[in-house]
């Protein structure tokens, strides 16, 4: 694959990775607020790192990696 960030496959290939990072970052703070509610017998410990890591995979990953594939300015 051409890694030129003009090419239409590599944007939509990013754009899919951003969402499902999100994606995933909602599914842990999800199954986090499961554990912690006693919903899923898991230690209450995992549940809040699950909540964590889930937030900054929602909220920080995303903008970092737009941040990194952002295109250079002329």
């Amino acid at each position: 694959m051409n890694d030129d960030p003009s090419n239409d496959d590599v944007a939509r290939n990013r754009w899919l990775i951003l969402g499902l990072s999100r994606l995933a970052g909602v599914g842990m703070v999800i199954t986090g607020l499961l554990v912690t509610q006693g919903a899923i017998l898991w230690p209450i410990e995992l549940g809040y790192a699950l909540v964590l890591i889930g937030i900054v995979d929602v909220f920080v990953v995303p903008q970092v990696l737009a941040r990194r594939w952002r295109s250079p300015r002329e």
